[in-house]
């Protein structure tokens, strides 16, 4: 993992979770296992509970999800951050995992994704995707969570490896909604999630 993937996760720490150092947190990292390095040391806190979640055993994996798309080891609103960082251009149906992401966030929960926008193929075991600003909004949109910030590092930092994917980060946050409408627009995901899957049959 490269260094600017961990400083823009710390900035994200440090702005949105600092009024929050001394309360209980439930934290999901997906796509966890360590390359390098992860983003476990950003989030060590007694108090926060953080998890690594992949499809395959590893160095900071706590938990091995049985399917990409269908997190039934995560239950529903129970995470307060989510976070995933150089993963959603390996996820060939992204908008599935945007789906997940707001089922598991509980309401008012906060999510932090970082994505290359540049650099070469990188296939593990695909290389599908590089997300812009807009692209990252229109995420937001299709999971009808609210984008609070979203940002490409457009300026070169002097690191090549850094550089080299001028990432790009989007912060959401999913609503406070009333009991009728969380149940509503919950349904209306599932039902979303199990169309577009069976269409990629």
């Amino acid at each position: 993992m490269h260094l600017s993937s961990l400083k823009n996760m710390e900035r994200f720490r440090d702005k949105y979770l600092g009024n929050q150092i001394e309360g209980n947190i439930n934290i999901v990292d997906l796509g966890s296992t360590e390359m390098g390095a992860c983003y476990r040391p950003i989030f060590n806190n007694p108090k926060w509970n953080y998890n690594g979640f992949d499809l395959e055993p590893g160095p900071n994996v706590d938990i091995v999800l049985k399917h990409p798309y269908d997190w039934s080891e995560i239950q529903n609103n129970s995470v307060d951050v989510f976070i995933s960082g150089q993963v959603l251009e390996h996820v060939e149906y992204f908008w599935l995992t945007a789906l997940e992401i707001s089922r598991v966030l509980k309401p008012g929960g906060l999510a932090c994704l970082i994505a290359p926008s540049s650099g070469p193929e990188h296939r593990y075991p695909v290389d599908c995707w590089r997300f812009y600003p807009d692209g990252m909004r229109t995420f937001a949109k299709l999971a009808r969570l609210h984008c609070v910030e979203v940002y490409t590092n457009w300026e070169d930092t002097s690191d090549p490896g850094s550089d080299l994917w001028h990432d790009t980060v989007l912060v959401v946050r999913k609503p406070v909604r009333s009991l009728i409408k969380s149940v509503g627009v919950y349904v209306l995901q599932r039902i979303q999630l199990r169309m577009m899957s069976v269409a990629m049959l």
